[in-house]
């Protein structure tokens, strides 16, 4: 039985139903009115029950047409669904866009773009890794991302191309009660080696070897960023943080921005780049979506962001009192 049903026999009662009456369907679908109610007729007796009461002035559904009328919107939206991805996919649409997004990128400039995106490619499915240090590199280069946004932990990466996007302000803070909140400044090395620093670890093995960063004699280690926020608040230990989410807890005062001496009062500027595998560029929705981020991102030159030391992580170096340019 099941075979004999089709499509068009369910956008017609899709149609018959909202539009209240045989007639007012047929002209919403361009056709004579008896192939409107051929069709009904027909559906009916493939299904075996009545989908109309038709004793009114105009057709009312049964309650076995309200049931069937609801798994027919159902396979109508699906297949207008499918539609629409294979002709995106045509156009060079991706059939799904996977994102790896380094955790110190500015979640809301990426909520705005995103949202931006779904106007423009409503059809798209979007899957998105929120990551830290080199998992964002780990989940492009296992095939679960292809593309991704973050700092690259080192130059020149096998098999990966890079374009610089942003460079994200850090700045050293610690909770207003901490001591060195009382420290004054310009605050050297010595002095902050005697307290906590809250640090980012790497869930993967891409960062092993690296240095850089550590300063104090006694660190903690986090895998999110957002954990150690709440740490630094709870006033643990003291960390570089980008200052896009710390901004608000400055101006309330439930943070205080550190003055370090090798700082020297000026901002580090970490880079972050759009990172794809070599060979496999983003599609169009890909593409969009990294010209809407640069639109609404800050404009700076590469050469605005803290410069990679040799061997060295340059979000590890954030994580220290690393001198910027």
């Amino acid at each position: 039985m099941l075979d004999r049903l089709t499509l068009d026999q369910m956008r017609v009662l899709v149609a018959v139903a909202e539009a209240g009456s045989f007639s007012a369907a047929a002209r919403r679908l361009g056709r004579v009115q008896s192939a409107i109610s051929q069709s009904v007729q027909s559906l009916e007796t493939v299904l075996g029950i009545s989908l109309f009461d038709r004793d009114g002035k105009t057709p009312q559904l049964t309650d076995a047409g309200r049931t069937i009328l609801d798994g027919a919107r159902h396979l109508v939206a699906g297949a207008e669904t499918l539609r629409a991805r294979a002709e995106s996919i045509a156009a060079d649409v991706e059939p799904q866009l996977t994102l790896a997004i380094d955790s110190i990128f500015p979640n809301a400039v990426l909520m705005a773009s995103l949202k931006a995106l779904s106007e423009v490619h409503p059809c798209l499915p979007v899957t998105l890794f929120t990551e830290g240090l080199g998992a964002a590199e780990q989940r492009l280069r296992d095939g679960a991302a292809r593309l991704a946004i973050y700092s690259p932990l080192t130059t020149g990466a096998r098999g990966l191309e890079t374009e610089f996007l942003a460079a994200i302000p850090f700045v050293p803070v610690v909770a207003p009660d901490h001591p060195l909140a009382a420290e004054p400044g310009p605050i050297g090395r010595e002095a902050l080696e005697r307290h906590v620093q809250l640090i980012l670890t790497d869930r993967t093995t891409l960062s092993a070897g690296m240095s850089g960063g550590v300063v104090s004699l006694r660190i903690w280690r986090f895998v999110d960023m957002s954990s150690r926020l709440d740490y630094l608040l709870g006033g643990f230990g003291w960390g570089n943080m980008p200052l896009h989410m710390v901004e608000e807890h400055l101006a309330a005062g439930r943070l205080k921005r550190l003055d370090l001496r090798e700082n020297s009062g000026r901002l580090l500027r970490v880079p972050v780049h759009v990172v794809h595998e070599r060979g496999r560029a983003p599609g169009r929705a890909g593409r969009w979506l990294i010209g809407d981020l640069r639109r609404r991102l800050p404009q700076a030159d590469e050469d605005d962001a803290m410069p990679l030391p040799p061997g060295t992580s340059v979000v590890s170096v954030a994580e220290g009192a690393a001198k910027p340019r």
